[in-house]
């Protein structure tokens, strides 16, 4: 829904960024900012800023940063009208009810009703382990070594062995059947009528990132089949874009999710301070999935069972992380089948070694590729090196493909050279990569034009929102038409017209852009490092210098439309002009 900029700006002001994100994230005072340790990546030194002032984040480690909706937006992975819709209800404002058509209203409602009647049926559930007909599920859950705190957290249950149980209780509080059977908690057949989906099993919630429960999983009791059962799909559970514990992994903040396969594996591991552990639901690890752990790390390792399957889904896991761009690396459980036995065997410390010792993903190929090929004899181990050769192709990246032909000539004791000639045949034979084309000179790449010309944008616009009082001193040279990139030209309207009023605001700019990508860019622009001069004469040749870039910068731009748009030529007289002047005028920073 779209909220007017008024409204936005009152829920913005009721929120201190300080203390909101104090809330989630330790926080020190020091000079005029607050530091900490970044949310959005791993790291040991604070590098993470929070500015009163400002009213923005920034982190110098990773480029995170904008107001207190973008901070919500990642921390939460919430959309911005989300967002707004937590920190209005944190500073007590109202905001107007949202107005949908009817077929937006009609499915919205539906989404609704699919949580509601979920949400009961977890109650239920949990209700029932705790009850004398559940006794089998709860001493199953002690038998795996469950505390009552973990099986809390969780939302673990019990399906009563009667097969309509859950529905009576459903219907007794104002469901109808159709939405029980849509929201797969039940069904209907000629010869039993409406019977419960699951039935003398442990369950499973599963939740959404935002802690709705969207289905369940069931663990019969017994040897019945399926051992697991779960949800199917409906308008609210899409298995393959959800993960089982990513509700609480995704604020763990250990710069990395640990992937398993069952729901008990992830349970484990949050019950010994694993709390980055999560599993797919039922399903193959997916696309899907790998997008959603994207947003939160940069690194997976997988912790899938050790027998044949589990390798088998581990070799597949890894093309699709590659594919989202995550880096893959998989974890020794042996001697036992899943991190649940493991870590009843071997405990907390152990499992922690194993993380840290968790093998890179290609070497891991190659180990189950070898598994085929017999070393002790000369042709087979030539295959071999061939399919290593082949696989060596898969990066694109020249540095990279460099530097995994070194470390697996090393690890396979094959010549680098050979090993390289190797690969850069199949590379060219397959299309997969290019020979190396070596450097016609010495001289080094120039950097890139376009950024030369946003640096100046960047400092300027940074300069004048720390210092505003230098604004009547160069509005007389400077323009919003000054800056060739759009956002920037967008913020020194904004930021030209607040100073214009005497009411600076960066954050309220912030505001501006819904995207958070934009947030992001925007926050870094507020934020860019100035340069540390020691004396009053060097900062104001710097300040000189970079208002000279930006005109000269913009004067170009306009030179360049000359052909195509007529109005430029009035624009290139007049800046011209003022850049000649400014050549000429000093300025001082008092």
């Amino acid at each position: 829904m779209y909220y007017p900029d008024e409204l936005i700006e009152e829920v913005r002001a009721g929120n201190d960024i300080v203390d909101v994100v104090s809330g989630y994230v330790r926080i020190q005072k020091k000079g005029s900012s607050y530091f900490g340790l970044c949310p959005f990546h791993n790291e040991k030194s604070p590098s993470f800023s929070v500015s009163r002032s400002k009213q923005m984040f920034y982190c110098f480690g990773c480029g995170a940063g904008g107001n207190v909706f973008t901070f919500v937006m990642q921390y939460e992975n919430y959309s911005f009208q989300e967002a707004v819709k937590l920190l209005a209800d944190r500073a007590g404002v109202n905001l107007p009810e949202i107005e949908y058509g009817e077929e937006v209203k009609k499915r919205e409602s539906k989404k609704a009703r699919l949580l509601e009647v979920n949400k009961e049926a977890a109650k239920y559930f949990y209700y029932q382990l705790r009850a004398k007909n559940g006794q089998a599920g709860y001493q199953y859950l002690k038998k795996r070594q469950l505390s009552d705190e973990t099986i809390k957290k969780f939302g673990l249950g019990y399906a009563n062995v009667t097969s309509d149980d859950l529905i009576r209780y459903l219907k007794s509080k104002g469901y109808e059947d159709q939405l029980i059977t849509e929201a797969g908690l039940g069904s209907f057949d000629e010869k039993y009528g409406m019977h419960d989906k699951f039935w003398n099993r442990v369950m499973f919630p599963i939740q959404d990132s935002n802690h709705r429960v969207i289905g369940f999983g069931g663990r019969v009791m017994g040897d019945a089949k399926p051992k697991y059962l779960n949800s199917p799909e409906t308008m609210i559970f899409d298995k393959s874009r959800n993960l089982y514990g990513l509700n609480f992994a995704r604020t763990a903040r250990a710069g990395n999710m640990i992937l398993c396969e069952g729901y008990m594996d992830v349970i484990a591991m949050h019950q010994a301070g694993f709390s980055q552990a999560v599993a797919s639901l039922g399903t193959s690890f997916t696309a899907g999935q790998a997008n959603l752990l994207r947003r939160y790390v940069g690194e997976v390792i997988l912790a899938y069972d050790s027998d044949g399957a589990g390798v088998s889904a581990a070799l597949r896991a890894i093309g699709i992380l590659k594919e989202a761009g995550l880096t893959g690396k998989v974890l020794n459980l042996e001697p036992y089948k899943d991190p649940d036995e493991f870590m009843k065997n071997l405990g907390k410390e152990a499992f922690e070694e194993r993380i840290r010792t968790a093998e890179n993903s290609f070497f891991f190929e190659l180990r189950m590729l070898q598994r085929e090929y017999d070393l002790n004899d000369p042709e087979s181990k030539t295959a071999f090196h061939r399919e290593i050769a082949k696989k060596l192709c898969g990066f694109s990246e020249e540095v990279e493909r460099e530097n995994y032909i070194e470390a697996v000539a090393g690890k396979y004791h094959i010549g680098f050279d050979n090993l390289r000639k190797l690969v850069l045949t199949y590379a060219t034979q397959t299309g997969f990569a290019m020979p190396a084309a070596r450097p016609k000179s010495g001289i080094q790449k120039k950097s890139d034009p376009k950024e030369n010309q946003k640096k100046p944008q960047k400092l300027l616009l940074t300069w004048l929102v720390d210092e505003p009082a230098l604004w009547p001193k160069v509005k007389k040279y400077i323009s919003p038409n000054d800056f060739t990139e759009e956002m920037y030209r967008i913020i020194a309207e904004k930021l030209f017209a607040d100073l214009d009023a005497g009411t600076l605001n960066p954050a309220a700019i912030i505001s501006l852009f819904t995207d958070e990508e934009q947030q992001r860019e925007a926050a870094g622009v507020f934020n860019t490092k100035l340069m540390e001069l020691d004396t009053k004469s060097e900062r104001e040749k710097a300040f000189h210098d970079i208002l000279l870039s930006v005109k000269r910068n913009s004067l170009d731009y306009f030179s360049s439309q000359l052909g195509a748009d007529v109005s430029a030529i009035s624009k290139v007289i007049e800046g011209k002009k003022e850049l000649e002047e400014l050549s000429k005028t000093h300025i001082s920073l008092d």
